[in-house]
């Protein structure tokens, strides 16, 4: 596994909102080449930020040993988006309050589609070759992006369900996602049902899409639910 650069850091405004996301790209072969790499995006969970440990375990990984791309950014309330750097369970609270509101998936889905188009304009990313990871939070504004953005190929998602009101909208988004889905749950979740999750599950349209669960709680995927997600998007972007 080759080492990772320090990411590249934007600022995006999109509609008077401050969008701040990075991108970590792996090492070109020479000085002169001009390879194009796969790219995944990052969704980040509830309390975490756009560098978090669970966007930097996947990054490790995808960029120094598969020379794929990783992008994130930083979720609503979260990171950079805060006039005071904070995470932890007050941001996780804050998180959990807007969620509960109904009013932050539109404004989600529009801030990474920006990104997206801003990370297009790099020569380095092959356009062909989206993917999209993130669990929990990463899910729950994943899912509305996935369902729209036909840019994006394949998804790793999961430890989020219908059991979190409102619930209204991803219903309608896992209806209309129909590319290849890994879902991941974990046995002892204390804050998702198994039923809700399940239940989220049986609704993606997809004809390609696996339900795969792990003992734990609601933590970062680690060991063998990490290596699944990297499996999986590595077999999609290939």
């Amino acid at each position: 596994m080759l080492p990772i650069s320090s990411p590249i850091d934007f600022v995006l405004e999109v509609n008077q909102r401050k969008v701040p996301f990075c991108l970590w790209l792996p090492q070109q072969p020479n000085t002169e080449s001009t390879k194009k790499f796969p790219l995944v995006l990052v969704g980040h969970g509830g309390s975490g930020h756009k560098k978090s440990q669970l966007v930097l375990n996947i990054a490790q990984i995808l960029v120094g040993q598969y020379q794929i791309a990783v992008a994130a950014i930083d979720g609503p309330v979260h990171g950079d988006r805060r006039e005071v750097f904070s995470d932890g369970p007050i941001v996780r609270q804050e998180f959990r309050d807007l969620w509960q509101s109904g009013n932050s998936v539109d404004t989600m889905v529009e801030d990474w589609q920006a990104a997206i188009d801003h990370l297009l304009k790099e020569p380095s990313i092959d356009s062909a070759k989206i993917a999209w990871y993130g669990i929990s939070m990463g899910t729950a504004y994943g899912l509305p992006l996935v369902a729209v953005d036909s840019r994006i190929k394949a998804s790793a998602l999961g430890m989020w369900g219908t059991c979190r009101i409102p619930n209204e909208r991803l219903i309608q988004d896992a209806k209309k996602t129909t590319t290849p889905v890994l879902f991941q749950t974990k046995h002892d979740d204390e804050i998702f049902t198994k039923e809700g999750q399940q239940h989220l599950y049986d609704l993606i349209a997809s004809n390609q899409k696996e339900l795969r669960s792990y003992p734990g709680g609601h933590t970062d995927p680690k060991t063998n639910q990490l290596e699944d997600i990297v499996e999986f998007l590595t077999s999609q972007l290939k």
